[in-house]
């Protein structure tokens, strides 16, 4: 995650960096500027910032993926006595909705011979498989040979082709 948010952001230093060190290079004749030093040192300033600003987003976006680890894995402790059903639980094909979020449709099909519920992990990846959200659906009081749905939904924003895989399935 740090290294997809640290990745953009490195290319918006550059040509912030760039934008503004050309524009106070020269004058209107296309000869140099006496101000070449002061745009050289806004260059900096800018590139600056923006550096520390894409180190904040990278953290932020660290922390709120640790969170979101840590939160699943707090649910997914919480389904006693249960065993794995990965092969049990498939995932639609991932949307971005108007609100930016990712979501996904779980289908859960209940193979043992009673009643039956789930907590499925879901994780939102990018392209490269980098991970970029995780959550816990619940799917309550599946009927034995029947299949029940719930929904993923990222927690947070995300950004370019999304793509989706089940990290863990326990029925219970």
């Amino acid at each position: 995650m740090a290294r997809h948010w640290t990745r953009g952001a490195a290319g918006a230093v550059l040509a912030l960096a760039g934008v503004v060190a050309a524009a106070g290079c020269s004058n209107d004749s296309g000869s140099p500027s006496g101000n070449s030093s002061k745009a050289a040192s806004a260059a900096s300033k800018a590139a600056s910032a923006a550096s520390s600003a894409a180190s904040s987003l990278a953290s932020q976006g660290s922390d709120a993926l640790a969170s979101a680890s840590a939160e699943a894995k707090r649910k997914l402790d919480e389904a006693k006595g249960g065993v794995q059903a990965k092969d049990d639980v498939t995932l639609g094909t991932p949307a971005v909705g108007g609100d930016g979020k990712a979501t996904a449709k779980v289908t859960a099909k209940n193979t043992a011979d009673s009643g039956k519920s789930f907590a499925v992990q879901v994780n939102f990846t990018d392209t490269s498989g980098n991970l970029l959200d995780v959550v816990v659906v619940n799917i309550k009081d599946v009927a034995a040979g029947a299949s029940g749905e719930g929904t993923a939904t990222s927690h947070r924003k995300l950004t370019g082709q999304v793509r989706t895989a089940v990290g863990t399935a326990l029925r219970y």
